[in-house]
């Protein structure tokens, strides 16, 4: 960019490093050095209330420059302190949104007169808001203990919070709001949550709790938790200019100001302040509209790059979800260096101590561990455990092959998904969950865009080429039944735990040969094997015996679609074959069987539910499993999970073996030969 192109200028470095900054305001934002910037400006952006604010208002006064004020919305950053950037900004060119002493673009927005489709998008918004249970501030876990039943929520601020001067308030503002909820409400409880940020001597609260100290139904609030499960459950809501008072009104919540914030003044709140004449009634959705949609830009975490809004309440309400699932600490044994790596990613909002012996688990608390390790000689009885496994769309790569890091877990509390001689998650949430309409839509989405892309859980082979059959054989091939037996590595544990019948690969091979005789029956070595990370199996040098073909380095995908059934022990080929509509035999007890969507020849008794191949895939790929991704080491959802798998494979293509890879074949194949 020259300094004759049309631009902003800042003295604000957090302003100018925010990923996007261009393209949030709509012209480039250069960061201000030197007079030369000011040529073709088209104005000054000044960020919060920085110490270089002055400076920049005498600037644009001495060179008739217009003033933009930016500062962080309404939705905050996911780690406070962190060096990531803000999650929205808000942009305004008349004031600023909690100056009530003078107009700002977003009381001109307020005022404005919604269309259909945009108060149809905001009742959206409002009802995602909800069922995400989001706030401003996402870091902090839900309270769980009990709560009166019978409340009131006030809330105090720090005093350097700047809000409450602009807001017309002071000191006393605070006290006459606390004395009020307490005269209003004789009956209920009254929970003064302090804030947060006030738990220092240099930074405190504006309410004095010693003046207080003999009022019985007080109770002073000092946890930090996450506010949703404060407001939710609460009568009514007391603030000066707190945001939460605003996000009270979206869940419906009366609430008393003693302030001028931002949302007072139209009707929607009981106010203690008279409101300026530039304040109307309005309905909440015209307040939710602007403070939203039309007053902030929004930034999606994963790519830095500009978003809706509604994208970022999903992400944000993944994260949260995640986060709640787990304990806040977990003990992690067993684990290898290259598994320790991402631990701590796919459960970040926990704190993971890493533990050599299992004696170091104290009592109560939940111990991560991989696949069926066994734990016999454990006697703490009161230990939970999470087993951890890859998931069913890893990686573009072998998961043998260390340093190919995983794109999914899967995270079981009663065992692992391929042990068929216990329930595990996987399989309670298929025997139970009721699936909507919507989240079968979406597992539809999903299985078509993977079939589409020839995706599946290693995503290794070669694609995109002709492949012609066993020219010997080629007859058969026309005519007759194609089958695909592909291999698997027999000391996996998934045939250990899951396959109670026939557990070798030439066992099976045979079994599927004698059963049918006309067929084409085409054999695929595991990839593993294939690559000489993992032995053959026994006798599986003499697979032309018993089949058609031998395929090595055809993608699994699409060999799927040359096929017209697949027969597995416990294969996960099973489960892609599925997706694409194949008939499918097994001859253990896989994940996906005993469901109705395979010929099962070792049924499993437990699994009474008959389910369709998208309710499958809606427990399988996007309710069980985590996604971790690898560009913003943040939890993804499945659809940004394939998006992240496009462009890997992609990649891939263009690259060869790393020299590790080769080594570590070449070592591999030297100790198979002794």
């Amino acid at each position: 960019m020259t300094s004759e192109t049309p631009h902003y200028i800042t003295l604000s470095q957090t302003l100018a490093n925010i990923p996007a900054v261009d393209s949030l305001f709509g012209n480039p934002v250069r960061y201000y050095r030197n007079i030369a910037d000011i040529t073709h400006c088209h104005g000054i952006i000044t960020w919060e209330h920085e110490i270089n604010t002055e400076k920049a208002l005498k600037i644009a006064q001495k060179h008739s420059l217009t003033i933009t004020r930016a500062a962080e919305g309404f939705i905050a950053k996911l780690g406070p302190g962190s060096q990531e950037p803000p999650a929205s900004i808000i942009i305004d060119t008349i004031g600023i949104y909690y100056d009530a002493s003078q107009p700002s673009t977003l009381e001109s927005l307020i005022c404005s007169t919604l269309s259909d489709d945009q108060h149809l998008r905001t009742c959206n918004l409002v009802n995602s808001w909800r069922v995400n249970r989001l706030s401003k501030h996402n870091h902090v876990r839900d309270f769980t203990s009990d709560l009166p039943v019978n409340y009131v929520l006030v809330f105090d601020q720090c005093q350097d919070d700047i809000t409450v001067e602009y807001g017309l308030a002071n000191g006393s503002n605070f006290k006459l709001m606390l004395q009020a909820a307490l005269a209003e409400n004789p009956g209920s409880t009254i929970i003064l949550k302090t804030d947060p940020k006030s738990t220092s001597a240099t930074n405190t609260g504006f309410i004095t709790t010693g003046e207080f100290a003999n009022t019985s139904n007080l109770v002073i609030f000092k946890e930090d938790v996450h506010p949703v499960s404060l407001i939710e459950k609460a009568k009514s809501i007391y603030c000066v200019t707190s945001p939460f008072g605003f996000e009270a009104l979206l869940w419906g919540k009366k609430v008393r100001t003693f302030g001028m914030p931002f949302y007072a003044g139209w009707g929607l709140t009981e106010d203690y302040l008279p409101s300026p004449s530039r304040r109307q009634a309005v309905a909440l959705e015209n307040l939710v509209y602007a403070v939203f949609i039309a007053y902030s830009r929004y930034l999606d975490p994963q790519t830095n790059t500009q978003c809706q809004i509604e994208d970022l309440l999903d992400w944000l309400g993944l994260q949260r979800r995640t986060r709640e699932r787990f304990p806040s600490e977990l003990y992690a044994c067993g684990f290898n260096k290259f598994k320790q790596q991402f631990i701590d990613g796919f459960f970040q909002g926990s704190k993971v101590h890493y533990v050599k012996h299992l004696d170091r688990v104290p009592s109560g608390g939940t111990l991560l561990l991989w696949g069926n390790q066994a734990i016999d000689s454990f006697d703490k009885s009161d230990i939970k455990i999470l087993r951890l496994e890859d998931g069913f769309l890893r990686s573009v790569g072998l998961g043998a092959e260390f340093r190919v890091r995983p794109l999914s877990w899967a995270v079981d509390s009663r065992s692992i998904y391929f042990d068929s001689t216990q329930q595990s998650d996987l399989e309670s949430l298929l025997q139970t969950t009721e699936f909507s309409e919507a989240l079968i839509r979406r597992a539809k989405n999903l299985r078509e865009r993977i079939v589409k892309n020839n995706l599946t859980k290693y995503n290794v082979g070669v694609s995109g080429q002709t492949r012609e059959p066993n020219r010997q054989n080629r007859h058969n091939y026309a005519k007759s039944t194609v089958i695909l037996v592909p291999g698997q590595v027999e000391k996996d544990a998934s045939i250990k735990f899951g396959a109670p019948g026939i557990r070798q690969n030439m066992a099976l091979l045979r079994e599927v040969r004698a059963a049918h005789a006309d067929a084409y029956v085409i054999y695929k070595p595991h990839p593993d094997v294939n690559s000489g990370l993992r032995h053959k199996g026994d006798g599986e040098e003499q697979a032309s015996q018993w089949c058609d073909e031998i395929i090595t380095n055809l993608a699994m995908g699409e060999l799927l679609t040359e096929v017209d059934e697949v027969h597995v022990l416990t294969s996960l080929s099973g489960f892609e074959a599925l997706l694409r509509g194949k008939k499918v035999t097994c001859y253990g007890q896989p994940f996906y069987a005993g469901w109705g969507l395979t010929n099962d020849i070792v049924p499993i008794a437990r699994r009474t539910r008959r389910l369709s191949i998208d309710e499958l895939v809606a427990g399988a790929l996007i309710l069980y499993p985590l996604y971790l991704s690898f560009s913003g080491n943040r939890l993804i959802s499945p659809e940004q999970a394939i998006d992240e798998l496009l462009n890997w494979k992609a990649k891939q293509a263009e690259q060869k073996l790393t020299y590790y890879q080769k080594i570590r074949r070449f070592i591999h194949k030297q100790i198979k030969k002794k």
